[in-house]
């Protein structure tokens, strides 16, 4: 079976071929012969009920500095695409979630990686609320008086936008810090979203672990550590991977949350769990996969395909 796939994603020129996650997820679908097709959302439009795409036909290896070849760019109808992978990385903002409104007119009959609707309704820092008993205390909130009371509470917290990514802005802020109000102040300026506020966890200390699951189920984990000093664990501030095997917790979490995101559409998914507690659920441009391939010599893309493959199939009774 040969498949038309297109990617949509961010300038695939800048990607790091050594942790970029989409990049390997294409060189799989090259090496099972099917088309590869690369646009950015800014490529994409709706035009007389049908959503086009100008796409480049594209070539990958693994080759420093030479890692692409690309055509010229196509006027393509996704509708004909047998695959669309949504893979430009956040903000969560209104270009995102405009976005996933186009891919719904495709989806299902043109499979998206993931459901753009699930997508939709599932951020990473708010859809972790609909479980119970797996999230740190947590407070989401634009009201001071609140955040305080949290505070006066929990002592010790980390403050961070709802929709942010990549470890980009997040504080911490120790009970003795004076400085919680003016950055209150401060978020409230450049945020029109409530602030997510929760208690700190001194596990990160040891680790923020990375956990991918294919279709609902965990095939593979890697540990993230921050440096000496820092409170973020991502690997582009510094954060160090190593390797790491599920704990029984984080089993238990993952069994709690693998049915919703089955049941939703949510092929590739990847959660940060500190200690006992799932902090996010990553669904729009989940990373980790090359970090796991090289720590446990695994192929975690040849999963993610095999699961594409089959539902293709079964939508279309190959």
């Amino acid at each position: 079976m040969s498949l038309a796939v297109a990617i949509q994603m961010d300038p695939i020129e800048n990607i790091d071929i050594n942790g970029d996650s989409s990049f390997v997820l294409g060189l799989e679908a090259q090496a099972r012969g099917h088309g590869l097709y690369h646009y950015g959302p800014q490529d994409m439009s709706f035009s007389q009920g049908r959503i086009i795409a100008r796409a480049r036909p594209i070539k990958l290896k693994r080759e420093f500095g030479n890692h692409f070849t690309a055509g010229e760019a196509e006027r393509i109808d996704l509708a004909t695409m047998d695959v669309v992978l949504m893979r430009q990385d956040p903000p969560f903002d209104m270009s995102y979630i405009t976005a996933t409104h186009l891919l719904e007119h495709i989806h299902p009959q043109t499979l998206v990686v993931n459901d753009p609707v699930s997508v939709r309704n599932a951020p990473e820092k708010l859809f972790v609320t609909h479980f119970d008993g797996i999230m740190p205390p947590t407070l989401i909130s634009s009201n001071l008086r609140e955040i305080k009371e949290f505070r006066a509470e929990f002592k010790d917290i980390i403050v961070k936008p709802l929709y942010g990514n990549g470890g980009a802005g997040i504080f911490h802020i120790k009970p003795e810090d004076e400085n919680l109000t003016a950055l209150c102040e401060m978020f409230t300026q450049f945020y029109r979203e409530p602030m997510i506020v929760q208690k700190y966890l001194p596990e990160v200390r040891v680790g923020d672990k990375r956990i991918i699951l294919v279709d609902g189920e965990p095939v593979g984990a890697i540990n993230r550590v921050p440096q000496e000093g820092e409170v973020r664990s991502n690997m582009h501030v510094g954060g160090k991977a190593m390797k790491s095997a599920l704990t029984a917790r984080e089993e238990e979490i993952c069994h709690a949350i693998g049915p919703a995101l089955k049941e939703q559409g949510l092929i590739f998914v990847g959660i940060d769990v500190i200690g006992d507690y799932l902090t996010e659920i990553n669904v729009t441009s989940p990373t980790g996969i090359q970090e796991i391939n090289r720590f446990d010599d695994a192929k975690l893309e040849t999963i993610i395909w095999d699961r594409i493959e089959e539902k293709v199939k079964a939508a279309r009774n190959y």
